[in-house]
This record gives C-alpha cells, structure tokens and sequence, in this order.
C-alpha cells in the first residue's frame, strides 16, 4: 500500500476508535473530564482521542474497558487496527509523559523543540518533510504539535529548561517574516518564570552533546527519564545509568552555552539585523 493510503487509514482508524470511545463514555453517563480523572489522564486526552486526533495506547485502552465496562471492546479493537503512522506509539508514549512531568530539559541542535515552535514555524517544520506530507497531513501534525504546548499553560506548569544551537536561531525557516515571528516568540519566552532559554554558540571550542539531541524529563513520582529522536524513530531511556550520563551532558551544555541574559541579547541582536 503507498504510504500515503496507509496514513489515511490509519487515520480513519483512529477516527473509528475515537467515536467507540465517544459513544462508551456518553453510554456510561460520564463528561470527558470524569473519564480523565478516574483513568488518571488529561481531559484534553480524552477530548483528542474521540476527535481521531490522538491514538488510543493499549494501556489506556485497557484501563477505559474496566471504567467504562466494555468488556474488552476497545483493547479488541486496537487488536485490529493497523499501525498508526501519523503518530507512531513510541511518540504517544513520550507526549504522555510529557504532559505530567515536573521538570522538562532539552537539547536541541537542528530545529526548535515542539513547545517553542510557533504555528508558523511548525508548519514550516512540516512543509519541508520528504517524501512531502499532504495538506492535511500538515494540518493535523501542527495541530497535535500546538495542542503539546497547552502543558505551558496549565495552573502548576513544569520547570522547563532549553538549550538550542545558535544555527537553530540564525536559519531562517520558513522566510523571514517567520524567523522574525520566531525570533520575537523565543524573546517573549525568555521573560517567562521558571523557563530558561539558553542558546550554545557557534563559536564554542568545545561541546558536550556532539551525538545529537536529546530530552530529559521528571515524572510525578519522581521517576528520571530520557527520550532521543533519529531520521527513523526514536527511543525512551529508563536505564539510571544512561540517564546518568544525559543527565551529566546536560550540566555540562550549560555551563558552556550563554546565560539567560546573554541569551535574550543575542536575541536582540537577531531581532535587530532583520
């Protein structure tokens, strides 16, 4: 099948599940804000998956069979529908911790992480994809990629900390009314409490992460995890050693790139030259 109608029905699919999950919960008597909390999620969670905008995991498949007494209808049913593409399980595995964890670290040396990318800049980010996505496909990976950063904004939001590649913040992606639209989102950013933004300049002699990026976050029960991203996949690290050694890069990337105020004017500088 081309990869492309393999996307459009793993999307229908999605879709499909979504609506059973829908129609167990109204069923059930309950909103979608009772459904999270008694399966310990976000409301917006549930609120994507009956919109086909998210996938359905096993483990939460299952836990919603027990809640809302389907009998396995929902596990079943992710038995029989093909691999998501769009947005592959070791992704949804990650953006679920993501969305709970205290504390949030990252290394970034070729595009800007998800939670600082404007909509513009995103749908750059996917424009540029090859083999090409559909219009629609971009549609619906910027929405999932804007939807992420909704964590930012709840009432207690995760210690955030992120070091980006001076190359990131110089490349104009997108054309320059977008790099200026970039440029001016990372300086707002920069103001935020509890967010630091640190940019690694070209000119280093030395570098502590030369192996590529990398994320490190903590979860609610304190759990010290890793996440890294290749052109073919990805993986989550829960070995303390490894994330001993990240976590140790980490410390080091800081020392070595700008302060947070150094940052913010170079920022200005940036800002200033377009």
């Amino acid at each position: 099948m081309h990869p492309r109608n393999r996307q459009r029905k793993n999307a229908s699919a999605m879709k499909l599940v979504g609506a059973l999950v829908a129609h167990f919960r109204k069923a059930a008597g309950m909103t979608q804000r009772q459904l999270a909390d008694r399966s310990n999620t976000q409301p917006e969670t549930i609120a994507s998956i009956e919109q086909g905008r998210r996938a359905l995991l096993p483990p939460l498949a299952c836990a919603l069979d027990d809640i809302l007494e389907t009998k396995g209808a929902l596990g079943t049913a992710l038995e029989y529908m093909p691999e998501v593409d769009l947005i592959p399980a070791w992704a949804e595995e990650y953006m679920d911790l993501e969305r709970r964890a205290l504390a949030l670290s990252f290394f970034a040396n070729q595009v800007l992480p998800g939670l600082l990318q404007t909509e513009a800049y995103a749908r750059a980010v996917f424009a540029s994809r090859v083999p090409a996505f559909s219009p629609e496909e971009i549609d619906t990976h910027v929405s999932n990629r804007l939807e992420r950063q909704e964590i930012m904004q709840r009432k207690l939001p995760p210690t955030t900390s992120f070091i980006v590649s001076e190359a990131i913040v110089r490349t104009p992606l997108g054309g320059t009314e977008v790099h200026r639209e970039t440029l001016r989102h990372l300086r707002a950013c920069a103001d935020i409490p509890g967010f630091t933004l640190q940019i690694m300049p070209l000119d280093r002699a030395t570098h502590a992460a030369l192996d590529g990026p990398f994320i490190l976050l903590e979860t609610p029960d304190y759990q010290r995890l890793a996440y890294t991203e290749t052109q073919r996949g990805s993986q989550l690290i829960s070995d303390p050693d490894e994330v001993s050694i990240l976590g140790q890069r980490y410390a080091m990337l800081r020392t070595q790139a700008l302060n947070a105020e150094e940052t913010r004017d170079l920022l200005d500088r940036l800002l200033g030259e377009l």
